[in-house]
């Protein structure tokens, strides 16, 4: 075990260990870059530097995601301060040729574009920086030092207190406020109390939380800490998805590190405070992100969800007081603990605070991570950070919170994403899936497709979910063919309004939304499906 004094001497000797080298390049070794073989540039650039014996002068590092995932293999350059982007193994030697000098050209990215002028950096302020199989290199960047803070300086209330002020809310999709639910879970009765992270990340072309567990894990194992000491918790659980094995790995390393290093486990920096946590790994059921199938799934029992109240604050792990927040509302509390609540309320809007982190997929041309503050419009984020739709197909629609989100059509691309404006719109923040599509979609055909998830996805508990996704998919199958009747569509709409609100859990409450929002806005589309629709009126 190691005193914070120690471990600031350790953060020391890293920072005098790396300024010993005149240059660092650092290499993406992200799921997405690992899948196009940057292990091995990795190993070329080494081999580069070792065959111009500039060993004790270049630094090759592996790091987390630099967000421009389209344009992978990434590789960066400091001081030179140069990207460069879909590089091959062979351009590995003009890379280490290059410092110092003019960047390689027909591989340099340049860095004063939108996508990277335009975001803000909270939650993704390590990834792309730090290597994430590396507590030496974490403490190099304040890792650890909200921690300390938390618990030397300021009482459990008082670490409450910033996280009320910062306006924080849950960034899993629920958005509810983070501060009450941890006052909640703090106020209940019991000797016993858990911290849960909810990294069972489900959405189809969401890859938010899978980028954090990947490129900073120790960010969320020091803000369970701080959270378990707020609230008095002496367990904690991270529960991910078993299909993200790079993000498991480095979490597991990383959790024995932190234990090593005395940020983890029984008396923690010498401060007195116990704390632990085990990984559960999810096995591929959406629903398991409903946090009380996820809770019966961490109790080894079939991941169904069950009625609210009472809420897993006061009635959750075998049946004690929990807290459950997602990846990334973790990933916010050292940065705030660190530099106040109000400095994190100055950002954002006034019903939300502070930055989302959004997976940018579909029909864009920059598909990748990115951080931005809330109250940023939706034509920003699409036309200038995305760089809009590729080719010359124009922008149709961009689809937000995942499968139960909504589809939000060009006209109203100037809205501000925020919690509130989205729900008005039709859809939800979600977690911060993304998806853009261009002229060629069909919006009936999206409908269908989420449609099908969600029916498939159904833990099948409660009627209305089980019977009402599949007989909505039976529904749009039907019109999707030309089969369908104005009868049938009555009968959808009737359906959805059935299913939002007699559904358990959020899955089936919310599944209706992308039916629900492209009958708002392309009706059209579904009328020209049916066999007796009306004449359009001229």
């Amino acid at each position: 075990m190691m005193t914070y004094e120690e471990l600031q001497e350790l953060a020391a000797s890293e920072v005098e260990k790396q300024e010993q080298h005149d240059y660092c390049v650092r290499v993406c070794l992200a799921a997405g870059c690992l899948s196009l073989y940057n292990d091995e540039i990795k190993n070329a650039l080494e081999i580069a530097v070792e065959d111009r014996g500039l060993g004790d002068k270049v630094a090759i590092k592996g790091v987390g995601c630099m967000g421009l995932c389209a344009a992978g293999p990434l590789v960066s350059v400091e001081p030179d301060g140069v990207l460069y982007e879909r590089v091959s193994v062979d351009d590995a030697p003009a890379i280490i040729d290059a410092l110092g000098k003019d960047p390689v050209e027909h591989i340099h990215c340049p860095l004063d574009i939108p996508f990277f002028e335009r975001q803000q950096k909270i939650v993704l302020e390590n990834s792309g920086v730090v290597d994430p199989e590396s507590i030496e290199d974490y403490l190099t960047r304040q890792g650890y030092e909200a921690l300390m803070i938390a618990l030397t300086e300021m009482s459990s209330a008082e670490v409450i207190d910033e996280v009320v002020r910062s306006g924080l809310r849950g960034r899993g999709g629920g958005g509810y406020p983070t501060g009450l639910k941890w006052q909640t879970v703090a106020k209940a009765m019991g000797d016993t109390k858990y911290v849960i992270c909810n990294g069972d990340e489900g959405d189809p072309g969401a890859f938010m939380d899978r980028s954090v567990l990947e490129s900073d894990p120790h960010r969320i194992v020091e803000g369970m800490v701080i959270a378990a000491y707020a609230v008095g918790a002496q367990k904690g659980y991270i529960y991910v998805r078993a299909e993200y094995p790079l993000a498991i790995e480095r979490l597991k390393l990383a959790l024995r590190q932190a234990r090593r290093h005395g940020v983890l486990g029984d008396n923690i920096l010498g401060t007195g405070f116990n704390f632990n946590i085990e990984i559960r790994l999810g096995a591929g059921a959406y629903v398991c992100g409903e946090e009380t199938a996820l809770m019966a799934s961490i109790e080894g029992n079939r991941g169904n969800p069950r009625p609210r109240p009472p809420y897993p604050a006061d009635h959750g792990l075998w049946g004690d007081s929990t807290l459950i927040n997602n990846v990334e509302t973790f990933a916010n509390i050292a940065p705030i603990v660190r530099n106040g609540g109000d400095w994190y309320a100055s950002i954002g809007t006034e019903g939300s605070k502070g930055t989302k982190v959004f997976a940018l997929a579909g029909q864009i041309q920059n598909t990748g991570l990115i951080e931005v503050p809330m109250g940023i419009t939706l034509r920003e984020i699409v036309e200038e950070i995305g760089g809009g739709t590729p080719g010359e197909k124009a922008f149709k629609a961009v689809q937000t919170g995942g499968p139960t989100g909504g589809c939000i059509p060009k006209e109203y691309l100037d809205v501000p994403v925020d919690f509130d404006s989205l729900v008005e719109l039709g859809s939800i923040m979600g977690s911060g899936g993304m998806i853009v599509m261009d002229e060629t979609s069909s919006m009936l055909g999206v409908a269908r497709y989420f449609m099908e998830f969600c029916m498939t996805e159904s833990c099948g508990k409660c009627i209305p979910c089980r019977v009402g996704t599949a007989q909505m998919f039976r529904l749009l199958d039907k019109i999707t063919k030309g089969q369908g009747t104005m009868t049938d569509l009555e009968l959808l709409e009737e359906l959805c309004d059935l299913t939002k609100y007699a559904s358990l859990c959020g899955l089936g409450q919310s599944a209706p939304n992308p039916v629900l929002s492209t009958l708002r806005y392309f009706r059209h589309e579904y009328l020209e499906q049916i066999i007796d629709a009306p004449e359009p009126v001229a």
